[in-house]
């Protein structure tokens, strides 16, 4: 089931801390709350935000499965090239054309993800015009269904200079669900 992602954009830390911790104490998790920012020390100083991981904000995931996808089609047309052309009945058979099938599959896979390294999150990119101008985005994660939409939308009329910037479709509810008992886990059996 996917989540559900409402962006929040402000320039104030401080009552972005204070919404977070309001969140929390509502029943939301630590998981489904980020903040997005370019000032990552001013970020890092208050304790209680959670920032967002440097593989979110590449677009490494996503342009490693564009790369995976090209190489699958190079891979079924090199296949299907032999196959056509007669190559496949000489003595080495199907073997070099398999093998040169997996490589390009690979290298395509490959050369996807080191794109992906160099460019912003495509989730991310309609926000970078706040971000240069010094302001920081907040996205949660809601499990729809779950009443949490009313809950946030309690929580953020005491704060007004958050603003509400867009929803977009957030990470799968499973993602959430396990990062947040493998955080309990290690907290709470390991103190």
């Amino acid at each position: 089931m996917k989540m559900t992602r409402h962006f929040f954009v402000s320039d104030d830390l401080d009552d972005l801390e204070r919404f977070e911790e309001e969140l929390e104490a509502t029943g939301f998790v630590t998981p489904q709350i980020h903040v997005l920012s370019l000032d990552d020390t001013a970020v890092a100083s208050h304790n209680r935000l959670h920032s967002v991981v440097s593989l979110m904000r590449r677009d490494i995931i996503h342009s490693t499965l564009i790369g995976a996808g090209v190489g699958l089609c190079v891979s079924v047309l090199i296949l299907l090239v032999a196959h056509f052309a007669g190559w496949t009945q000489s003595p080495a058979g199907w073997l070099p054309f398999v093998f040169l099938a997996v490589i390009a599959l690979g290298f395509f896979t490959w050369e996807g993800g080191l794109w992906g390294i160099q460019q912003p999150n495509v989730h991310f990119k309609k926000f970078e015009g706040y971000l240069k101008a010094g302001r920081h985005v907040f996205f949660v994660d809601m499990v729809p269904g779950r009443g949490q939409r009313k809950i946030l939308a309690e929580v953020v009329k005491n704060h007004p200079s958050i603003s509400a910037s867009g929803v977009d479709e957030g990470a799968p509810h499973w993602v959430v669900f396990w990062q947040h008992r493998l955080k309990r886990f290690f907290t709470e059996s390991f103190p």
